[in-house]
């Protein structure tokens, strides 16, 4: 039952941010590439406040996948690089923090790039 209900917070909050994203992108006039930056900022703020690791520890994937979690990440590697180099963990701990993740997205868009033709509209 606890697995279940682990889905279930998953589902829920991940479900609440994408809602909150269509609704911003159907009801104003903000375009999906401001709509990405504000959601990356309330990651990088909710990390920065030390609230993005709770909200990880009870709902994962919930607030980790969406781009929120990138922007959290973001924030705790600049916090644990700061603790670590002092000021020029500024430069390099958020770099260093989401690495992984930029280095698979290039590989796997180059991927599906070589596989698929794009076609013109």
């Amino acid at each position: 039952m606890e697995v279940f209900l682990k889905f279930v917070y998953v589902f829920l909050v991940g479900g609440a941010l994408c809602m909150v994203g269509q609704v911003l992108v159907l009801k104003t006039k903000m375009t999906v590439a401001r709509i990405l930056v504000v959601f990356v900022s309330l990651g990088i703020i909710l990390g920065a406040a030390g609230v993005f690791g709770i909200i990880r520890d009870h709902v994962g994937a919930g607030i980790t996948v969406p781009i929120v979690g990138f922007g959290g990440v973001l924030a705790e590697g600049v916090i644990e690089s700061v603790e670590q180099e002092g000021f020029a963990g500024i430069f390099m701990g958020g770099l260093s923090a989401v690495a992984m993740g930029v280095a698979a997205a290039v590989v796997f868009g180059l991927i599906v790039a070589l596989i698929f033709k794009a076609k013109s509209k």
